[in-house]
């Protein structure tokens, strides 16, 4: 270790995200491309839960219906998916609404990204449920399909299943989401840097890497004031 190198400032980057959401991930795939071009910076990724559906069945609502209920029908829908798949194949994402044959309650979703964090692989989960539900267009509210997908990420698929078929985790995840509207949290992607910092929407990279900077400059003068400058 070179003793003489400054430290890097290390930030803690707050990701209230539904997993339902093409813009929440859309937004996380952007921060992602920001975070790989800033070696300068160390950071831990911390997800909290919102519920955009929190009426939602557990076993979730078949797609036509959802549809109507939350656009007034297939012509307005079809037009902002068309708008959000261009988006997306900007950043990589091969979004697949005509794969979606329901839309899911994401309780047990967020549910196992608090199981995989103990793991330390929350990161890998939320790519992969993401990737599930909006790319391969299978279920993400199914404890079966849930305990699957984690075994692919390295998790226990059997322990993970218990888990899930459990209510461990459902009043965390409740309590965060309401957390979330406590702090004035009214639509998501929202990522909020060091506890300071707020900044809503899938934002361009450009923007995010402002945002870094600002924090990252007052994690130095952190530093520096405890005499590690």
């Amino acid at each position: 270790m070179n003793i003489l190198a400054p430290p890097r400032p290390r930030l803690s980057i707050e990701v209230v995200h539904d997993l339902v959401c093409p813009w929440c991930y859309l937004g996380v795939r952007r921060l992602m491309r920001t975070l790989r071009h800033r070696p300068d910076l160390a950071f831990d990724l911390v997800w909290h839960p919102f519920l955009l559906n929190p009426d939602m069945p557990r076993a979730g609502m078949a797609r036509p219906d959802y549809v109507v209920r939350k656009f007034g029908g297939e012509d307005r829908a079809r037009r902002l998916y068309a708008s959000i798949a261009e988006i997306g194949r900007a950043e990589g994402i091969d979004f697949r609404f005509d794969l979606i044959r329901a839309t899911p309650s994401s309780l047990d979703a967020h549910r196992l990204v608090r199981y995989a964090d103990r793991a330390g692989i929350a990161d890998a989960v939320v790519e992969a449920l993401f990737s599930a539900h909006f790319s391969e267009g299978r279920d993400i509210g199914d404890p079966s399909s849930l305990a699957l997908l984690a075994q692919e990420c390295g998790l226990d698929g059997a322990a993970t299943y218990r888990f899930l078929i459990s209510e461990a985790e459902a009043e965390a995840v409740h309590a965060d989401n309401l957390r979330a509207h406590r702090l004035g949290i009214n639509g998501v992607p929202c990522f909020v840097i060091d506890g300071r910092h707020a900044i809503a929407g899938a934002q361009e990279p450009e923007v995010l890497g402002r945002l870094l900077d600002v924090a990252a400059v007052e994690a130095m003068e952190t530093l520096a004031s405890a005499g590690f400058g």
